[in-house]
Formats: C-alpha cells, sequence, structure tokens
C-alpha cells in the first residue's frame, strides 16, 4: 500500500518524466530515497544522444552501485514513471536496490503504443519481477499512470 511519502516521490519521477519530454526525450523519469527519505539520485531519460540504454533506471543502479553500500542499496526505493524494461529491471537486481514504486506498468505502455500507432519496442515488455523474481513492486497509480499516458501520447 502507498502512503503520501511514496505518492510524493511518486509525483516527482513524473515531474522529471515531464521535464524529459520537454528536451524532446520519451518521458521516462527516476527517483532513488534512501531508508531515512533522502532523495540520493534523480534523473531522466538522456537517449536522444542514440544511446537508448540510457534510461534513468539504468543510472540509478550504477549510481548505486559506486556509491551505497550493499546494505544501503538493499533499504533504498526507487520511485519511476515506468515500470524497468528489462535491462534495467536486471541491472536493479545485480546491484541489490530494493523496492521499486511504479507510476505505469510495461503491459500500459505496450498497450498505448499499440493503441497510438507506435511501433512495437525492440524489448519485450517484461513486468520486473520475470526478471528479478524477488523484487517488492508496488504501483501502477492510476492517476499517475494517465498523466504519463498524456506525456506519452504527447511525444
Amino acid at each position: 500500500m502507498l502512503n503520501d511519502t511514496d505518492l510524493q516521490f511518486l509525483r516527482r519521477a513524473v515531474d522529471l518524466a515531464a521535464q524529459a519530454l520537454a528536451a524532446r526525450e520519451e518521458p521516462f523519469g527516476s527517483v532513488l530515497v534512501s531508508a531515512q527519505g533522502e532523495v540520493l539520485f534523480e534523473d531522466h531519460n538522456h537517449a536522444i544522444s542514440g544511446d537508448d540504454t540510457r534510461h534513468p533506471e539504468f543510472a540509478i543502479a550504477r549510481w548505486a552501485a559506486e556509491h551505497l553500500s550493499p546494505e544501503a542499496r538493499a533499504a533504498a526505493v526507487v520511485y519511476t514513471s515506468g515500470e524497468h524494461c528489462p535491462m534495467c529491471a536486471a541491472a536493479h537486481g545485480w546491484v541489490g536496490l530494493g523496492r521499486i514504486v511504479i507510476a505505469a506498468s510495461s503491459a500500459q505502455f505496450a498497450a498505448w503504443r499499440e493503441e497510438l500507432g507506435r511501433p512495437a519496442s525492440p524489448v519485450a515488455p517484461l513486468p520486473i519481477t520475470t526478471v528479478v523474481p524477488g523484487a517488492v513492486v508496488d504501483g501502477p497509480v492510476d492517476e499517475l499512470a494517465a498523466e504519463v499516458r498524456e506525456l506519452y501520447r504527447r511525444l
């Protein structure tokens, strides 16, 4: 169950997604929060360079591996506008990050792509828990998913 603090950080992730869209990126944003509630790292997509691996969730995993102990990583929470792709989910699992809270799911993004007449993703839209079976994932959140869908529609 999500609390007000979860919704506040998830809102920030959606705001970062809007910043990505303003920068002509796909609208994805993510925030890494410590067990004490401190924002440790936040980012949005940077794939416009042609490197489609520059996802914020992947950047979070790399930053966490370099800056946090395994215990701090496990206790941290990742808030993200969209469910991790399989690449980002694997990175999350490999570095041992904790709980994930999503505004919109991979299944929702796949449906939106089809609805909007966009080509299918080159990567299967797998749930995080298919890639990282032990992951704790909360969401999606209907109200924020609707906002993310609107950002995605404007892409």
